[in-house]
C-alpha cells in the first residue's frame, strides 16, 4: 500500500465522470467534458448599490454584454427559447446584470475596484451561478431564504434584485460564513445588510426552526462540483477520504430540499440547483 501509486483524485474524477456522463450524454459527452476540462470563464455581475454607467461603458469597449438582457432577445431569434424569454422578465431580473465575454473570447475581467464608498464595483462569478437566482424571479417584498449561501455569489445576485422584503442567508459551516459576511461588507451598504440576517445552523432543520415563513427559497445544494472536481486537487470530494461524504450527498441533497420546501409559503415557490451534472443529485432527487 505504501509503494503502490497514489491515484489523485482529480483523476478519479475524470475516470468516474467518463463511466456515466458518457452513457448519459453520449455524443454529447466529448464538447461538455472538454468544457469541464477548460479554464473558468467568468462573468462579472454589477453591483446596483456602486455608480456603473461607467463600469457599463467599460466593459461594453471591451465587446462584453449582459447576457441577462441578451437572452430574451437571443429567444425570440430562436423562436424556442420559452425558458430564456423568461430569463428576462420581471422587474428583478431587469435590475440584474451580469456581463460576459463573447463564446471563444477568454479575456479576463480586471480585479474590481472600490468606489468613493469603499464598495467594489462587480463580483466575479460564473455565470450559469446566475440561472437559479434568475429562476426565482424574486417579486417586490418577497421574503427570500438562501438556504446554502454561503460563499455569497447568489446572495449578492439576489440583494441586485433591489426588491427582496427581507433576505435570509444561511450556511451549515462557521468558517463559510465569514467569507459570506465579507463579500456582503465588501459590495453592500450598512442599511442594506442589516436587512440580511446570516446564520450558521443546519439547513436540514431549517423547516422545524421557520416553518412556512417565506415566498421564495433558494435550495443550492452541496454536490460533487464537477469542474472542481476534476481541476482542482484541494478540498476534492473524489478523494478516498472523502468517500462515504461522497455517496451521502444525494441524502443530504434531498434532507436540504424537504427542509426548503417546508420553510414555504402555501403558494410559494421554491428552486433547486447544483452544479453536477449527474442525475442522483438532480433528477433522482427531484423525484
Amino acid at each position: 500500500a505504501a509503494t503502490a501509486p497514489r491515484i489523485p483524485p482529480t483523476r478519479l474524477a475524470l475516470h468516474h465522470f467518463d463511466m456515466s456522463y458518457s452513457l448519459q450524454l453520449k455524443d454529447l459527452w466529448p464538447s461538455v467534458r472538454a468544457g469541464l476540462l477548460c479554464e473558468q470563464k467568468y462573468g462579472a455581475l454589477l453591483n446596483n448599490f456602486s455608480p456603473i454607467d461607467h463600469v457599463t461603458q467599460e466593459l461594453e469597449l471591451l465587446n462584453a454584454t449582459d447576457f441577462v438582457s441578451e437572452a430574451p432577445k437571443k429567444a425570440q431569434q430562436l423562436q424556442r427559447g420559452a425558458a430564456a424569454e423568461e430569463v428576462g422578465r420581471g422587474e428583478s431580473s431587469s435590475n440584474i446584470k451580469c456581463y460576459t465575454f463573447p463564446r471563444g473570447d477568454i479575456t479576463r475581467f480586471r480585479p474590481a475596484r472600490p468606489d468613493r464608498l469603499g464598495l467594489l464595483d462587480y463580483y466575479l462569478m460564473d455565470a450559469a451561478s446566475l440561472l437559479p437566482v434568475l429562476a426565482l424571479n424574486v417579486q417586490p417584498d418577497d421574503f427570500v431564504l438562501d438556504l446554502c449561501a454561503a460563499p455569497g455569489g447568489k446572495t449578492l445576485a439576489l440583494l441586485q434584485t433591489g426588491v427582496c422584503g427581507h433576505l435570509a442567508a444561511n450556511d451549515v459551516s462557521v468558517s463559510r460564513t465569514k467569507r459570506l459576511h465579507q463579500i456582503l461588507h465588501s459590495y453592500v451598504p450598512k442599511e442594506i445588510r442589516e436587512t440580511v440576517s446570516v446564520t450558521s445552523c443546519d439547513g436540514r432543520d431549517w423547516g422545524q426552526v421557520e416553518g412556512g415563513t417565506f415566498h421564495k427559497v433558494l435550495v443550492d445544494v452541496p454536490c460533487t462540483t464537477d469542474r472542481h472536481s476534476v481541476m482542482e486537487e484541494d478540498n476534492n470530494i473524489f478523494h478516498k477520504r472523502r468517500t462515504k461524504e461522497r455517496q451521502m450527498l444525494p441524502m443530504l441533497q434531498l434532507q436540504l430540499l424537504m427542509a426548503g420546501i417546508l420553510a414555504t409559503k402555501p403558494g410559494g415557490e421554491v428552486v433547486y440547483s447544483t452544479c453536477s451534472l449527474s442525475p442522483l443529485q438532480n433528477e433522482c432527487v427531484i423525484e
